[in-house]
């Protein structure tokens, strides 16, 4: 989570952002156009015993999240680990969906942005590996991830800093292929992730690990091999190496980051290194 004040229980500069925010936000919305949680204010009567507002809500729910997956969330669930009535809690977020999207966002407000000087593989490999480790802190947001976009602040700030990286950069001048570019990283980070964190919760469910896990598997494969219907397959398994998690992970990301550079200046990114 972001680090908050200790008395406002804010982020020190949230406030006023917050704020200039709210009066933009009201000078260009339509009349009548609903309000998304991101602009809705939250309620200001806090004299009861138990004190709330929307990050404490979300961090309620987060350490659930966390502790077992998305299923353990619910608005009751949330309001019996804080103590409250459910209907209180309906007072800062009106769906289960809303929960969900402040829980998002507090995931990419982990995910700090890459250096001012940073060129753009180096921001793009930045922004992923973060996302990365966020999503291991916090499985269940890999579930969350894909389809569209999430429009909280520090998710569109994440957005924003990925096309960031790209524009002005040479052959990056088309809003096009800077879409296109981050969208290609985008599908890929997703796709790793997903992987990764699936393989994690095999390895739980059947206490079994990856490596174990082959050679288990690793009779019935030599058999199906010894058929010479799956030459390339069985080349790859007995001759590849078997990189850790993280490195296999940045080979594929540079394979990509290759693919997409307008210039052709491909690092040669070797596996496992």
């Amino acid at each position: 989570m972001v680090e908050r004040d200790g008395a406002a229980g804010r982020h020190p500069a949230e406030d006023a952002a917050r704020e200039a925010d709210q009066h933009e936000a009201d000078d260009v919305r339509d009349a009548g156009e609903p309000l998304l949680v991101w602009e809705r204010p939250e309620p200001t009567d806090r004299a009861v015993p138990i004190w709330l507002d929307r990050d404490r809500i979300v961090r309620a729910a987060i350490a659930l999240a966390d502790a077992d997956g998305l299923a353990a969330v619910s608005v009751r669930k949330v309001a019996a680990k804080l103590d409250a009535g459910p209907m209180r809690l309906y007072r800062y977020v009106a769906t289960k969906e809303e929960l969900l999207d402040l829980m998002v966002d507090a995931v990419y407000a982990e995910i700090h942005p890459p250096g001012p000087g940073d060129d753009w593989r180096a921001a793009l490999r930045t922004l992923a590996r973060r996302t990365r480790q966020a999503a291991l802190r916090h499985e269940w947001f890999a579930d969350l991830l894909g389809g569209r976009p999430h429009l909280g602040p520090y998710a569109l700030a994440h957005l924003e800093a990925s096309l960031a990286a790209l524009h002005g950069s040479p052959g990056f001048d088309n809003p096009d292929t800077v879409r296109d570019a981050v969208g290609a990283v985008r599908a890929y980070l997703v796709g790793a992730i997903r992987m990764e964190i699936a393989e994690r919760r095999v390895e739980r469910a059947d206490g079994m690990t990856e490596r174990e896990w082959q050679h288990a598997t690793r009779p019935y494969l030599t058999r199906m091999f010894a058929t010479g219907r799956y030459p390339t397959l069985a080349w790859v398994v007995d001759d590849a190496t078997h990189p850790s998690p993280a490195a296999t992970f940045d080979t594929g990301l540079d394979l990509l980051l290759d693919a997409i550079d307008p210039a052709g200046h491909a690092e040669g990114h070797r596996p496992g290194s």
